[in-house]
C-alpha cells in the first residue's frame, strides 16, 4: 500500500477526523501505587495506530497483567488511582477482546512481567490515535492492572487494582 494511500485509510478510519502526523510521538511517565517513580512509555502514531513501547520496573514478576487505556488525565495514587477513571470507550463498545460487543477503544492485550519485575513491551493499538478527535488519548492514561485481564468480565476484565499508572502528555 502506498504511503498516501494508507494514510487515507487510516483518515478513513477515523471517520474522517484530524489525526496527529505520522511519527509524532508522546510520553507518559508511571508512578506506583505510593507515588513513586517506576517506569515510562514512548507513543508513536504510525499508519496503523498508535506504538506504544513500555519500560516498567517493580511489577508482579513471572505474571500476566492487563494494560489498558482509561478515560481521565490524573495519576492519584492516595485514592488508587481511581482518577483515571473507567476505560476509554468512545464508540460505547463492551469491554474485552472474547465479548461480542467488544472490543472498545482502551481494551490492550495482557502482558508478562519478566522474573526481575520489568515490563518490556512495544503494543500497537489499532483503534485509537494520539490526536484525533474521539479516538485520540493525548491526556488519558495508562493504567497496568495487578492480574491479568479475562477478556471478558464487565466492565473491566476482573485485572484487579491498578499497580501503575501514568498521564499521557
Amino acid at each position: 500500500m502506498k504511503p498516501l494511500l494508507a494514510l487515507a485509510s487510516v483518515f478513513a478510519f477515523l471517520g474522517g477526523q484530524a489525526v496527529a502526523e505520522i511519527g509524532e510521538t508522546a510520553t507518559a511517565s508511571f508512578i506506583d501505587q505510593d507515588g513513586e517513580p517506576t517506569g515510562a512509555a514512548t507513543l508513536t502514531q504510525t499508519n496503523a495506530g498508535v506504538l506504544i513501547d513500555l519500560d516498567v520496573l517493580n511489577l508482579p514478576p513471572e505474571s500476566w497483567i492487563a494494560f489498558h487505556i482509561h478515560e481521565g488525565g490524573v495519576c492519584d495514587p492516595e485514592h488508587d488511582h481511581d482518577s483515571a477513571g473507567e476505560h476509554f470507550s468512545p464508540s460505547g463498545a463492551d469491554h474485552g477482546f472474547l465479548t461480542e460487543g467488544g472490543p472498545h477503544e482502551g481494551d490492550m492485550p495482557n502482558q508478562y512481567v519478566a522474573a526481575d519485575g520489568v515490563l518490556r513491551a512495544h503494543v500497537l493499538n489499532a483503534m485509537v490515535s494520539l490526536d484525533g478527535g474521539e479516538t485520540g488519548i493525548r491526556g488519558r492514561t495508562l493504567i497496568l492492572h495487578e492480574g491479568a485481564d479475562d477478556y471478558a468480565s464487565q466492565p473491566s476484565g476482573d485485572a484487579g487494582d491498578p499497580v501503575a499508572c501514568a498521564v499521557i502528555e
